[in-house]
């Protein structure tokens, strides 16, 4: 039987916040509580930054908390404490997660390199009858490739004979594609020149996004920009590099044994081998596969019931395990429609 896999993304109830944004807020109360007391150190305090530069807002803060910390009395009040010892906590341990909202499993994912979303995506397996037969519901950054094997598992574990996947260019990475041959199921997602084609080091803190032909972190940061390393036909493989901003590699949480404190810029590269993906260079010139491949807008009426009649565009509560309990309702509903209508 073949399923037709594809993902669809769900905007969190709550909009994201910059750091920036976050660290302003937290020193305007701070100033508020300052000047209830005595509105004079409005002189004392450093004049307020522009842009959205993170480190100069840092450095705004610090300069701000040392002129609040050498007047003993108006430190020592006790509004006043509490906002310092907040901002002072925020710009020590906590930059990187003052830009997910008020939902902490929620993450920025990319619909393409100029367009992103903030939530959760539902990756979704759909027989050519619409009967959505598996689904994982993942945090906004993941990458559609990684839920292949775990989709086509719980199709099998519910029943369905599996002997044909049909997706786009997300699902054509090599682990899927050795996968698939073992199980002795034909994949019908094209090559993408973006996705490894061959090996690739640290490949589970690295995925790849098929809008935007970038590369993106564990922390949900994509890189702005990629260059070919190397010629043709030297004796060496060429390679693609990713560049990542270092601004945000320097205030994300994540960064421990991925960015070098103090380097000027953090690659990530991808070792192209043009043998790796032959056979399924071959397979997809096939006319079986062309006409399969036709197929995969099947599931894009189904993303769309969910969102529209169903629903699931925005998340109605916070938290992973809503999310999975509001695709599971949504879902239910969209397949008893289905089996309602194929029974006629």
């Amino acid at each position: 039987t073949p399923i037709i896999a594809d993902s669809t993304h769900a905007k969190a109830r709550y909009t994201k916040r910059s750091t920036v944004e976050t660290l302003r807020e937290q020193s305007k109360r701070l100033r508020k509580a300052v000047y209830d007391i005595d509105a004079s150190m409005r002189e004392r305090f450093p004049a307020k930054t522009s842009g959205e530069d993170v480190e100069m807002e840092i450095a705004y803060r610090r300069e701000l908390l040392d002129v609040i910390a050498k007047d003993a009395v108006i430190s020592e009040y006790p509004t006043v404490k509490t906002k310092v010892n907040l901002l002072s906590e925020t710009i020590e341990d906590d930059l990187e997660h003052l830009g997910q909202g008020s939902d902490p499993d929620t993450r920025t994912g990319h619909k393409s390199s100029d367009s992103s979303f903030f939530g959760y995506k539902t990756h979704l397996a759909m027989t050519e009858e619409r009967i959505i037969t598996a689904a994982v519901v993942t945090s906004g950054e993941k990458s559609d490739g990684k839920q292949l094997v775990t989709l086509v598992e719980k199709s099998i574990e519910a029943g369905i004979t599996v002997d044909t996947v049909v997706g786009d260019m997300a699902y054509s990475e090599k682990g899927n594609i050795e996968y698939a041959e073992d199980q002795n199921i034909r994949l019908m997602a094209k090559l993408n020149p973006c996705i490894s084609q061959g090996f690739r080091k640290r490949e589970d803190e690295f995925d790849d996004n098929k809008y935007a032909c970038m590369y993106v972190c564990k922390a949900g940061h994509m890189a702005f920009r990629k260059a070919a390393q190397g010629r043709k036909n030297q004796g060496q493989n060429q390679t693609v590099t990713y560049y990542f901003n270092t601004a945000r590699c320097r205030a994300c949480s994540m960064s421990e044994g991925c960015y070098t404190k103090g380097a000027k810029s953090k690659t990530y590269s991808v070792i192209i081998k043009s043998d790796a993906h032959g056979a399924q260079a071959e397979f997809q010139d096939t006319e079986f596969f062309k006409m399969k491949g036709k197929e995969r807008c099947r599931i894009e009426a189904r993303n769309s019931e969910l969102k529209n009649r169903q629903g699931y565009a925005t998340v109605i509560a916070s938290g992973l395990a809503n999310m999975e309990l509001q695709g599971a309702v949504s879902i239910l509903a969209v397949n008893f429609k289905r089996i309602v209508a194929l029974r006629g």
